[in-house]
């Protein structure tokens, strides 16, 4: 459904305007209906959820028990701190104050389409996650079957 990086920018009130190749799409498939939520797994980036796909995300993830620490964090950073957002007529969202702080973006972010979802990167992690490199360490099994 997403792919693709683009640099964008934070206005002076909170706002990012989705890039208009998926603006279409973001209309017809989410109803202009976006979540958006912590990503729990990598410090400096939010998640962008279509709201059908958050639904079904936020019921997973409500359906684990909650007395283990990880899936009271996972639920805290998901659901707890979901906030729901519409597009604009420009084509824009307000990110929360709160989450921007929170993953330190602030004038410049990247906005990665991962498929069922968005991933929002501050810019300065975004450039150290892209200087990362994977070792041998790093690779599963899975991924050792990938052709790449």
């Amino acid at each position: 459904m997403f792919q693709g990086e683009t640099a964008i920018t934070v206005d002076d009130k909170g706002r990012v305007a989705i890039p208009t190749a998926y603006r279409d799409l973001v209309a017809r498939e989410c109803g202009n209906r976006l979540v958006i939520t912590y990503n729990p797994f990598e410090a400096g980036s939010l998640y962008l959820y279509p709201y059908k796909e958050w639904e079904r995300v936020r019921d997973e993830v409500n359906k684990l028990p909650s007395t283990r620490a990880a899936h009271r964090q996972l639920q805290l950073k998901l659901v707890g701190a979901a906030t729901p957002v519409e597009l604009d007529g420009n084509g824009r969202i307000s990110i929360p104050a709160s989450h921007r702080a929170a993953v330190g973006i602030e004038k410049k972010a990247v906005l990665l389409g991962m498929g069922d979802k968005f991933e929002l990167w501050s810019e300065q992690a975004h450039h150290a996650q892209i200087q990362r490199t994977l070792s041998d360490e790093d690779l599963s099994e899975h991924m050792l079957d990938l052709r790449l």
